[in-house]
């Protein structure tokens, strides 16, 4: 995958948090924060390059171009913290003031016919199977018309999260689903499995707010 558009821009968006949470969520020394947002940016071009590029129509770009920053900044820490530590540690850095306007705007389109069919979409182009570092779903509305299911059975972020020494911290980066549904405010984020946890699939519940 080439670094320039979307890589570079999520790279910009987000290196100042990243770099301001390990300081005020992990401890860091502002000095030994800059050093290792420095030594994080080679390694988040490195992991970039080592991607293939996503097919159009494929909505998780953004996804695992997260997971390649917060990998790259994991990897150049001068220890590894613990999986809630980087939980929180993720949760902060990701919880920029646009990171909250993208989610209240995702939000107001949560359940209409056009985010249906985007999720059916989705759900057809089963992108893993062509791309190890994207993701499979299969898209489950409620009965009762309350909201819907996404249950995943491949996901990109386990996949190079294994590849980097850091499957460990996958359930790390997947507490943020949680986040973001309260940013939004719309729907209540719901899950019984995760594919690190060992379970049969993701899945990803988003019920409907009153």
């Amino acid at each position: 995958m080439k670094t320039i558009g979307m890589p570079a821009g999520m790279w910009a968006l987000f290196v100042g948090s990243f770099k301001r949470q390990l300081t005020e969520t992990l401890g860091y020394e502002a000095s030994r924060a800059k050093e290792i947002a420095g030594k994080a940016k080679r390694k988040y071009k490195w992991i970039v390059r080592g991607l293939p590029e996503f097919e159009k129509g494929d909505r998780f770009k953004m996804n695992i171009l997260s997971c390649a920053m917060f990998s790259a900044f994991l990897l150049e820490m001068t220890a590894l913290p613990s999986v809630d530590q980087a939980a929180d540690y993720y949760r902060e850095a990701m919880s920029t003031g646009s990171m909250k306007a993208f989610c209240r705007m995702a939000a107001r389109r949560k359940f209409t016919p056009k985010d249906v069919e985007g999720m059916r979409k989705t759900a057809a182009l089963n992108a893993a199977d062509r791309n190890p570092y994207s993701w499979n779903m299969t898209f489950h509305p409620y009965p009762d018309g309350g909201g819907y299911e996404a249950r995943f059975t491949k996901c990109g972020i386990c996949t190079l999260m294994k590849e980097l020494g850091l499957f460990a911290y996958v359930p790390a980066m997947c507490r943020l689903d949680y986040t973001m549904s309260e940013m939004g405010g719309t729907s209540a984020f719901v899950r019984e499995y995760t594919l690190a946890s060992g379970g049969p699939y993701c899945d990803c519940g988003y019920r409907r707010k009153a």
